[in-house]
């Protein structure tokens, strides 16, 4: 029989089918058995509404591999297709006659809504779900196969057909014998195994048995296959002669000195039928019919975590698309979270087929830690990454997500703070990423989801609950960062504001600060480290009396400031620094904090904070200072202990160590 060409004219579509739209070969399955799928529901459709269409039997879906043919079968017992179908849906690329099928029934549906007299237990036309509807997925199957035979029997009809192809050359139709009823048998002949791909491996029951629960899990009828099982043989434990005594013994004998067989453990192949898929997804049961303990088992058995969950999020979205999700917050982070081979993103549905195992579009990239799935029939199943990321529907959910997220980190901080502050340990970087990272755009989303240890409550707060305990005339949220609340409790500046009675929050990420600036304040209120330049909580007198002592020192801390040789941008006396000598203030929009930082980067070792050196003149060793301000050299000396020591109060590094230590010994053999 002469071969007929594919009615698209270029051979080159169908290469481009298999090699762009899909990016890996496994996928063959998914939609094969989707279409074996969106048969058996179009029959079931049938059946509903066209009361001579006869009884059928069970719909199912199985699963015939043959290792000495080399060929997967796949079996349904659906609608079927006629010759002219064949030629229609098989011979034109990209004709899907599942999407002419649920026009044609929307159709009928919005004919149906005026005939008062419609079939009461017809689904509604809306309400139809079939997966395929992109009308490529066929094709995909020569990923993997060299020659396809498709013999099917269409509803209602006596004769059958049978279409064949080898792929780019054509294809072939003849009458055939399928005597066991409608429906439609796929047979793929696997291409020879080669250096890269082993084609073979589509025949293992391991292989079937874990594409099938990966991508097909939750199709709505059971997919079948006969497999060999292993087992243990069941023996009758005879004895050689009836005995009531007890058989305890490990040498056979009883009480009664009578000895008994003991055989060993024998095992047995047996070949029986199994369903593959569990075909009720949990996302689609009502959520009064489950438990926590069935959210957690689903979760911990699906995303492979040994803990449960902190919180669920079970939702249904009905409106311009409509999807159902389930979200998990997890109760730790992953080892690797934090690095560039973390995975996030969600599983991807349409009607229960997974067309992506982690959709990051679905997610903004601070709340990666979330696990879960989302399942649209609004979102086709045959479409590719790049389109994904262009669908309106996607960005649609995603946005839906992103405000559910976000209510149940609220609810969970308002009613479990516990559980709250656990989840905050795990993943609160993430949310100061994504302040910082967006430039403050998402800061409005993020703000009062951030937690900060309190100095004076010494526990967690948030911004709004600082905001609301200010002192009287307090116009700012002030904060200390450093490598921990130990070294920022030691800085001079803490020791002051603490001892006036200012709440301080204590920041230990290299993040935080870089994050406060993209804020640029909280409500109205700005935020002000206390090692910034222009912090001023001094009273009156206190002003007062710090100018008057800043003029009548004016030339020694100018001599000070000329012995640093431009390490400092002014030198300057301070009544903030407790009992301290001297400390390291910051002018400008890079602070001390923020050099340490950015010092610490490839690239970020030339910037540097604008310092400024702040002197006690209430304690002994600025006595001494003043003592030495006509001896240049002792000067030097006593400048660059200071300095050295501010430095180490705030967690920089010493610019030159050897001449500290030089400058320590020259003072202490005095």
């Amino acid at each position: 029989m002469a071969k007929k060409q594919f009615k698209t004219e270029s051979k080159r579509l169908l290469d481009l089918m298999i090699n762009s739209v899909y990016t890996n070969k496994e996928i063959f399955l998914r939609e094969l058995i989707s279409n074996a799928s969106d048969a058996l529901d179009k029959l079931h459709f049938k059946l509903l509404t066209d009361n001579s269409a006869g009884a059928g039997g069970a719909l199912e879906i199985r699963i015939v591999p043959d290792k000495e043919k080399r060929t997967l079968t796949i079996i349904d017992n659906g609608i079927g297709m006629s010759r002219d179908e064949l030629e229609q849906n098989l011979g034109t690329i990209a004709k899907s006659g599942t999407l002419a099928f649920r026009s044609a029934m929307q159709k009928k549906g919005e004919g149906e809504a005026e005939n008062a007299e419609a079939d009461a237990n017809a689904p509604a036309a809306d309400e139809l779900e079939v997966i395929g509807q992109f009308g490529v997925g066929f094709y995909s199957a020569f990923m993997v196969a060299d020659k396809i035979s498709v013999l099917s029997r269409a509803h209602g009809s006596d004769e059958a057909n049978i279409w064949e192809s080898e792929g780019l050359d054509g294809y072939t139709v003849s009458p055939a014998e399928k005597a066991d009823g409608c429906g439609t048998v796929i047979t793929l002949h696997l291409k020879p195994n080669g250096e890269d791909e082993r084609f073979d491996r589509y025949l293992e029951t391991y292989t079937l048995k874990e594409l099938i629960k990966k991508y097909s899990d939750y199709i709505r009828y059971p997919i079948k296959m006969m497999v060999e099982e292993t087992r243990l043989k069941e023996h009758d434990h005879d004895h050689d002669h009836e005995c009531d005594h007890d058989h305890d013994h490990a040498d056979g004998e009883c009480d009664c000195g009578h000895e008994h067989e003991h055989k060993e453990p024998e095992y047995e192949t047996v070949t029986e039928e199994q369903t593959l898929n569990s075909m009720v997804p949990l996302w689609r049961r009502n959520k009064s019919e489950l438990t926590d303990e069935d959210y957690n088992g689903f979760y911990t058995d699906k995303f492979h975590d040994f803990e449960a969950p902190l919180a669920h999020i079970h939702s249904r979205t009905e409106g311009g698309v409509t999807y159902n999700s389930i979200l998990f917050i997890p109760a730790s982070a992953p080892y690797n979270y934090f690095s560039k081979n973390y995975k996030r993103g969600l599983q991807l549905y349409s009607n229960g087929v997974m067309i992506m195992e982690s959709c990051e579009d679905l997610l903004p990239e601070y709340f990666g830690f979330v696990k879960g799935l989302v399942d649209s029939s609004d979102i086709s199943l045959n479409i590719s990454r790049e389109m994904l990321q262009q669908s309106r529907q996607l960005r649609a959910i995603a946005s839906g997500l992103k405000k559910k997220i976000k209510s149940e980190l609220e609810r969970m901080l308002e009613n479990d703070r516990e559980k709250y502050e656990k989840f905050f340990k795990a993943f609160g970087l993430s949310l100061k990423y994504g302040i910082y990272e967006s430039y403050g755009m998402e800061a409005e989303n993020l703000k009062d989801l951030l937690l900060y240890k309190s100095a004076k409550e010494d526990k967690l707060v948030t911004f709004k609950e600082y905001a609301a305990r200010l002192l009287e005339n307090q116009t700012e949220i002030y904060y200390a960062c450093g490598e921990s609340e130990e070294m920022i409790k030691s800085l001079p500046q803490y020791k002051y504001l603490t001892e006036k009675g200012y709440d301080v929050l204590l920041m230990t990420e290299n993040v935080d600060e870089f994050m406060l600036r993209m804020m640029n304040g909280y409500d109205g209120k700005p935020f002000k480290s206390i090692t910034d330049n222009d912090i001023n909580i001094q009273d009156e007198d206190e002003k007062k009396a710090i100018e008057e002592k800043q003029k009548q020192h004016a030339e020694l801390l100018e001599a000070v400031k000329t012995a640093l040789d431009g390490k400092v941008k002014e030198v300057r006396l301070s009544m903030r620094l407790a009992d301290s000598p001297a400390a390291l203030t910051s002018d400008g929009p890079l602070s001390l904090e923020m050099e340490k930082v950015l010092s610490e980067m490839p690239m970020g070792g030339e910037a540097k904070a604008e310092r400024i050196l702040e002197l006690n003149p209430d304690h002994p060793v600025f006595e001494a200072l003043n003592k030495v301000k006509d001896d240049a050299e002792a000067l030097a000396n006593y400048a660059g202990i200071l300095y050295g020591q501010a430095q180490l109060l705030a967690g920089l590094k010493l610019d030159d160590p050897a001449k500290f230590a030089e400058s320590l010994n020259a003072l202490m053999v005095k």
